[in-house]
């Protein structure tokens, strides 16, 4: 008897099933081209269909009304229809949906303008030297080390997307004299009025152990990358250069130094072993700093105020990976400023809601070598009892680190010379080997950082 109103059941509920149903199945027809064949918008401007995308993209000059724009032409797959239609007006200052019927089968394609466009995004002289980019005034200028052969210098030029460059990105250009570059995009047009100049004196000095800058490790080309393409009036030289004379230091501010090595530097031998160049310069690293020039020292370079007339302390708990063989970190690496979260250096970071008296840096997939020159703070060994001890023996003020370590430290500017800053926790990290991964977020914390302190040391 249950069995046999089971099947009433189902016999009910089939049959009141169909009823509901628009039409029979057999009626659908799903096998209809929606396609947009091509679109035109004012008679002259004819649209870029992306069918893959479902976008329909029209070009228009660079100035023009696009509020009220009508559509001119409109062709689409065979049988098939469209809820605009040819002479419709459109505002296309949003994107427009247009929804394109052919039986049962619907798709939905996106219709936008873009302006055209032609500006200089950002101009390189030599890789290395960053223009200065006035849009108002279409103008560009550069500056680049004295003695530099304003002859023959190499830019690099990017515009925005699909502009075309005259004379071209990468061609070696004499610009002993200001040189026009025009930039053109269809209707859109801009020339510009490159200038270079010589750099009598950097404001802000990236220093290195090599002759160049591209012969430096990939982390450090990385930090020194950033700074040219971000900060005026800044330059590469190497200790060398520094040591020979080479370099005009009378109106710099800040000498960054942002030292690393595969495997770390542990201890003053291991330091002295690889960093003979810049010991050599010592003497005029201490004219510099006792004339009121300041330093930015991250990482193993944290090791050179014993060598600039502190007291004789270097970092006593040091250690790095290799770049190739770097850690991935699984999460969010961080440093705390407990205590110090009103200094300069953590001001305007992305911090994390729930821990605002920690510093985070880098992000899950990053990998990092983890290269750390900081001071152990203890009892159990190093020296260091306490932060009482810490200042009292390195003369040094701390400003980042737990409980038991400084991981950043100042020296500040007296009558008799320039302020210090040192960074050499672990997390302080430029270059990794996975990309972009870990980079999306904290990250752009160490670039504030840095910012930070070079403001900070110029006052």
């Amino acid at each position: 008897m249950k069995a046999h109103l089971y099947s009433i059941l189902m016999l009910a509920s089939l049959f009141f099933g169909l009823a509901a149903c628009d039409k029979p199945a057999s009626d659908f027809r799903l096998s209809g081209d929606c396609q947009v064949i091509s679109l035109a918008l004012d008679e002259d401007f004819e649209g870029i269909v992306d069918p893959k995308a479902k976008a329909i993209v029209v070009a228009i000059p660079e100035v023009y009304d696009e509020r009220a724009m009508t559509i001119t032409d409109l062709t689409l797959s065979d049988g098939a229809t469209a809820d605009k239609h040819v002479g419709d007006r459109l505002n296309l200052s949003t994107p427009q949906a247009i929804r394109v019927k052919n039986g049962d089968v619907m798709m939905e394609y996106t219709l936008s303008v873009k302006h055209d466009e032609a500006r200089i995004l950002s101009f390189i002289i030599n890789g290395q030297y960053v223009g200065v980019i006035d849009q108002s005034a279409h103008t560009i200028s550069v500056l680049v080390p004295a003695g530099s052969n304003l002859h023959s210098l190499t830019p690099t030029v990017t515009t925005t997307d699909g502009a075309t460059l005259l004379p071209a990105s990468g061609v070696v250009q004499d610009f002993s004299q200001p040189v026009l570059y025009t930039v053109s995009y269809n209707t859109a047009s801009l020339t510009y009025l490159v200038t270079v100049a010589e750099m009598t004196s950097p404001h802000v000095l990236y220093v290195g152990l090599a002759d160049t800058r591209q012969q430096l490790p990939i982390e450090e080309q990385t930090a020194c990358s950033w700074l040219l393409s971000h900060v005026e009036k800044a330059a590469y030289a190497s200790f060398t250069q520094l040591k020979d004379g080479q370099v005009d230091l009378s109106e710099c501010q800040v000498i960054w130094w942002h030292l690393h090595k595969d495997g770390g530097i542990d201890g003053k031998g291991q330091f002295e072993n690889n960093a003979i160049e810049a010991l050599a310069a010592v003497d005029a690293l201490k004219a510099y700093y006792n004339a009121g020039g300041s330093f930015l020292l991250t990482r193993y370079a944290t090791y050179l105020p014993a060598y600039l007339g502190e007291a004789d302390c270097v970092p006593n708990n040091c250690w790095g990976q290799a770049e190739e063989s770097a850690e991935t970190v699984s999460g969010p690496w961080e440093f705390s400023i407990a205590g110090h979260t009103d200094h300069a250096l953590w001001q305007n970071l992305i911090m994390k809601p729930d821990a605002l008296d920690h510093v985070y840096t880098c992000d899950a997939g990053y990998r990092i070598t983890n290269s750390t020159a900081q001071y152990h703070i203890g009892t159990d060994w190093g020296g260091y009892d306490d932060r009482d001890a810490f200042r009292s023996k390195t003369g040094a003020i701390d400003i980042a680190g737990g409980a038991d370590a400084v991981v950043a430290w100042e020296y500040p500017a007296t009558d008799a010379h320039g302020g210090i800053i040192c960074i050499g926790s672990g997390c302080y990290d430029w270059y990794s080997v996975a990309g972009d991964a870990g980079t999306e977020y904290y990250h752009a914390n160490i670039a504030k950082i840095t910012e930070n302190a070079l403001n900070y040391l110029k006052k």
